[in-house]
């Protein structure tokens, strides 16, 4: 399916189920295919990513992903709240990206055009990138500070690795690149090389702890996480933010996803997201089926200890303070992609 086959679709999802709704006020596209030509093929293991912007402080649940006319979508309900500070949009690193274009499917106030008007002439300005580079920067700090070693090994597991994957971010916000969920390794990798700056990336890699692992071991954990995964999806009933993406619809971006990047040869990159993904079959399965969370914890735990090298408390405590103890160096490199951006002015 071509880009522009898939928004077509995604516009048509919202005219006929999302504006219809009460407090309904827009809609725009963000993620990945935010600047992508309309004639590129979209891959298999994509979604289209629809943000519908409703009134008030607090927006409906997240629909998650779902089929439609052929096209995967992945649905977010964001409140207008969040959006309504201009300035404060701009300095937010993953909210501007969807600004930066022409994004909006749909507006019938006028409100999201009005906010691309006054992002995208800004979003390039240097002290307004250096600004969502801080604010990457934040999340990577306050969020590993705030890892509490007391909750289940699941939640651990999540609330060091998303924060540690945060660190490719600050690169690609320096960069003006998407700052990508499932493929910031390799997006990150791209964006040091292009600016003389390589040597970090084996870094970036080692705080995550796969810079040494084969390709070998990960198709094994992947076998791994596939039992799981199959296994989550018929009985995850308690709904998580993430509980889309641990449906039958989802399985090639979940796993698939994984599955590509070893094929092609970044077995590496695969790890944050096969991670990411057995962490939160966990989270569900520790709900809704105790008994099988147990039985298949042992594959976990193996995976994360053979694919990190965190096997207890103490050495998760040890890598977030080695994380934050790197920041400063990072920060530095963030510092010279910025200054050498042609894109960037001011």
């Amino acid at each position: 399916m071509r880009v522009a086959e898939a928004r077509a679709a995604a516009a048509h999802w919202v005219a006929a189920h999302a504006r219809p709704a009460p407090g309904y006020l827009g809609a725009y596209f963000s993620g990945s295919t935010v600047g992508r030509p309309d004639e590129a093929e979209l891959p298999v293991s994509s979604d289209v990513d629809v943000v519908v912007v409703t009134e008030g402080d607090e927006a409906p649940a997240k629909p998650g992903k779902l089929l439609h006319e052929g096209a995967l979508l992945e649905i977010t309900y964001e409140p207008w709240s969040l959006l309504a500070d201009p300035e404060a949009v701009l300095g937010a690193y993953h909210l501007a990206g969807g600004f930066r274009h022409d994004t909006v499917i749909d507006d019938p106030t006028g409100r999201l055009r009005a906010l691309h008007a006054y992002v995208a002439p800004r979003f390039a300005e240097r002290d307004q990138v250096r600004r969502r580079c801080r604010d990457a920067r934040n999340r990577v700090e306050s969020r590993l500070a705030a890892l509490d070693p007391g909750q289940p090994f699941a939640t651990r597991v999540t609330a060091w690795l998303f924060p540690t994957g945060v660190t490719t971010h600050l690169p690609l916000v320096a960069a003006l690149r998407n700052p990508t969920v499932r493929l910031r390794y390799p997006a990150a990798r791209d964006v040091l090389t292009e600016y003389g700056q390589k040597d970090l990336y084996p870094e970036l890699l080692a705080l995550l702890g796969c810079e040494e692992v084969s390709a070998r071991r990960v198709r094994h954990h992947l076998a791994e996480l596939t039992r799981t995964f199959d296994a989550t999806v018929p009985v995850a009933r308690t709904p998580f933010f993430f509980s889309s993406d641990l449906t039958e619809r989802a399985r090639p971006i979940a796993v698939d996803g994984s599955r590509e990047l070893i094929d092609r040869g970044d077995h590496r990159e695969a790890v944050f997201w096969l991670l990411a993904t057995f962490a939160r079959c966990h989270t569900a399965l520790a709900a809704d089926a105790p008994d099988l969370h147990t039985a298949r914890l042992p594959a976990f735990r193996e995976a994360v200890a053979d694919l990190t090298g965190l096997t207890d408390t103490e050495t998760l405590l040890a890598r977030r303070d080695e994380v934050l103890r790197f920041v400063p160096r990072l920060w530095t490199v963030t510092e010279v992609i910025l200054a050498a951006d042609p894109e960037v002015v001011g």
